[in-house]
């Protein structure tokens, strides 16, 4: 039996090398994961607080300063959905590059998606003041910013992938989707951002 180069990880010292196919099967998970982990946060922080409109109030007033659903938006909903899309960014890229013939395509949808995380990430990091209504405070400053980079990451994400998929046969029936998602992100921002 041939021994593994040096330096090389072996799984059971059979000379066989790590694979990181687990890795990419968990980041894709995380993948359908988040959204679902996302919307039931929000469901569950939206009863746990009475009177709370989901119409009429951000959602980011679930994570609000002093609130009883505090540390549940912001860590359950916010940071967690925001690595699991951190994730998903990197197996996304992991599967695609092997069938895509547009890889920095494939690798901006990517970084994206990641740029997505990234900003869940800080909107839950950074909290917001009662009501999202002191803009002069730094945190909801950056709570804000985080949200709104995390928002336009997500919508350019989509419509950039519905170009990558349009390109491929296979994953075709996914452009049409990633373009609606994409536009409906960008004109609920749009309808967000005029209240």
């Amino acid at each position: 039996m041939r021994s593994p180069a040096p330096g090389r990880a072996t799984i059971h010292g059979r000379g066989r090398p790590l694979s990181s196919e687990p890795a990419r099967r968990a980041g894709l998970l995380c993948g359908l994961v988040a959204p679902l982990l996302w919307a039931a946060v929000i469901v569950i922080a939206g009863e746990l607080r009475p009177g709370f409109d989901h119409v009429g109030q951000y959602i980011s007033e679930l994570g609000e300063r002093g609130s009883t659903t505090e540390t549940f938006m912001r860590y359950g909903g916010f940071v967690a959905t925001g690595l699991m899309h951190v994730g998903f960014a990197a197996a996304f890229y992991a599967t695609l590059i092997r069938v895509s013939d547009r890889p920095r395509l494939t690798l901006l949808v990517a970084v994206l998606i990641a740029l997505d995380g990234i900003g869940r990430i800080g909107a839950g990091l950074f909290v917001c003041e009662p009501g999202c209504a002191a803009p002069e405070s730094l945190s909801q400053r950056l709570h804000g910013l985080s949200a709104t980079i995390a928002f336009l990451a997500i919508a350019a994400a989509a419509l950039f992938g519905a170009i990558l998929f349009r390109r491929d046969e296979r994953l075709r029936s996914l452009g049409a989707y990633s373009f609606a998602f994409g536009c409906a992100g960008l004109i609920f921002l749009a309808l967000m951002s005029a209240n």
